[in-house]
């Protein structure tokens, strides 16, 4: 069965400073992205991933092109258009951490989950079954974020991001400041929400959390150069590190 496109960008054009300083960061670039996916951009620095994120998501514009997200033509929104279709469509997790410092990670989320919705009962059933997805406990969720860990931090992110069930998550590097204790931690609660039709896209450099994409999507000087299957992710695949191995050194990474 033909899986259903839920973010189209085609012609996209991206460049930063002008004369002899601009810098072109694509300039006739097509992608599709697919409902339910795990979709893992990569390449080397430089090569425009976390600028595409950001375009394909509403967070940038591009300089020219069309991006069409879930039937909305998001480049021909103005900025308080895009605002409002980041609420209810889009859900962020940073390498960088942003929970609010003076509220609990339960008030972290409620208030997000209360930027589309006004049922606060409903948006506590949500959160508390998100927090027991990524195995916080109800005494953590009444903490601060000073007084966590890194991990239990970048989990109660990832339920800031889903509680408005976003038609698509993006991650960008969200391992890149834990250890491998909590990035496999991370990258559990990744996998358990794409297990349930959560569309993620995320942009990183570590192999082990590529493997958690079914598709890894290879850009390299403002283009689309590779583009491998990896497949449904199961703990138990032994050749799909080989798999991405290959690809990436056919990518010359």
């Amino acid at each position: 069965m033909e899986k259903e496109v839920i973010i189209s960008a085609r012609h996209l054009k991206k460049v930063f400073g002008s004369g002899e300083s601009e810098q072109v960061i694509y300039s006739d670039f097509d992608i599709d992205i697919f409902k339910g996916d795990f979709t893992v951009i990569m390449g080397a620095s430089g090569a425009g991933k976390s600028t595409l994120m950001y375009s394909l998501s509403g967070m940038d514009t591009p300089n020219a092109g069309t991006i069409t997200f879930c039937g909305t033509e998001i480049t021909g929104l103005n900025s308080d258009e895009l605002a409002v279709f980041r609420r209810k469509n889009c859900g962020f997790v940073f390498q960088q951490i942003y929970l609010i410092d003076k509220m609990n990670l339960m008030d972290n989320v409620i208030t997000a989950g209360s930027l589309t919705s006004r049922d606060k009962a409903d948006i506590v059933k949500r959160a508390n079954e998100l927090f027991d997805m990524v195995n916080i406990s109800a005494v953590t969720r009444q903490k601060l974020p000073s007084l966590i860990s890194g991990g239990e931090a970048q989990r109660a992110g990832i339920v800031r991001a889903a509680i408005n069930q976003p038609s698509a998550i993006f991650a960008d590097e969200p391992t890149g400041a834990l250890n491998s204790n909590n990035s496999d931690a991370v990258l559990d609660v990744f996998s358990k929400l794409n297990e349930t039709g959560q569309s993620i896209i995320m942009v990183t450099h570590d192999k082990k959390s590529a493997l958690r994409g079914n598709r890894v999507v290879y850009i390299k000087d403002g283009e689309i150069c590779g583009d491998c299957d990896l497949g449904k992710y199961s703990a138990e695949d032994t050749e799909r590190s080989e798999k991405l191995e290959k690809f990436l050194k056919d990518m010359g990474w």
